[in-house]
């Protein structure tokens, strides 16, 4: 029977192995990241040199919560010419309209960033009908105020169990921390993939997700949101004009 000396050792490798570094993949041509105020005060100027190209960045959670250092990451990421997306972590059992509301008072999406994102990964309790019917209403009011249509992040396991048969003409970001491609039900194709939550990069205090596009830089580009050609219309007014 192996010693005490080889458990220690066997465990101290799985530890190790754990712990590893996230690289960028080099067979991925348009790379990113997503941050929040968990990162703190990032120095945008220093990302782009190191290949990132565009960045996902937390805006909103539930209905009331206004992630701290989103206006900053947005001005920044744009002034340094990285393709900047704003997403709201959903919470099932709160108000949808709430949310939305919440969402769209903070984020002003111009021609040339990223969809919306919806990053939904929990039940919080309500059944799989209730966050579906949920999730879809969230969806479809960003929908018509942006004029473009929201993406959906989610965990493999989890979009695989809940969100996949519902929302299968949405574009999907899934976060799959492997070697290993997510692999979608049914049969879906993905487009943003987060692949390692333990990146490092200059500019940036403690770890970051790593993310991969699954185009070419062209076809970024045509993900973007596109000029709009009419102004959005006025909010009707709350109660009886004077």
């Amino acid at each position: 029977m192996p010693d005490r000396t080889y458990w220690f050792l066997l465990m101290f490798l799985f530890a190790s192995s754990c712990q590893q570094q996230t690289q960028l993949r080099p067979d991925y041509s348009v790379q990113g990241i997503d941050v929040s105020h968990h990162q703190s005060w990032i120095t945008w100027s220093a990302l782009p040199a190191q290949g990132i190209h565009f960045a996902y960045i937390k805006a909103t959670e539930g209905g009331d919560l206004v992630d701290s250092l989103f206006a900053y990451n947005w001005c920044e990421a744009q002034a340094v010419g990285i393709r900047r997306g704003a997403y709201h972590f959903f919470r099932p059992n709160a108000p949808v309209l709430d949310q939305v509301i919440n969402y769209i008072g903070e984020v002003d999406i111009e021609s040339g960033d990223l969809p919306p994102v919806l990053d939904v990964e929990t039940l919080d309790g309500v059944s799989e009908a209730q966050l579906v019917e949920r999730v879809r209403a969230w969806l479809t009011m960003v929908e018509i105020h942006y004029r473009t249509k929201p993406i959906l992040y989610s965990y493999q396991q989890f979009y695989n169990e809940y969100l996949a048969e519902s929302f299968a003409d949405y574009p999907v970001w899934i976060a799959r921390y492997s070697e290993q491609l997510p692999r979608l039900s049914p049969l879906k194709e993905w487009h943003f993939w987060q692949y390692g939550e333990r990146g490092q990069l200059v500019g940036i205090q403690g770890d970051v997700d790593f993310n991969a596009f699954s185009g070419n830089p062209e076809d970024l580009d045509k993900l973007l949101v596109k000029p709009q050609t009419q102004p959005l219309p006025k909010r009707p007014p709350v109660g009886p004009e004077p």
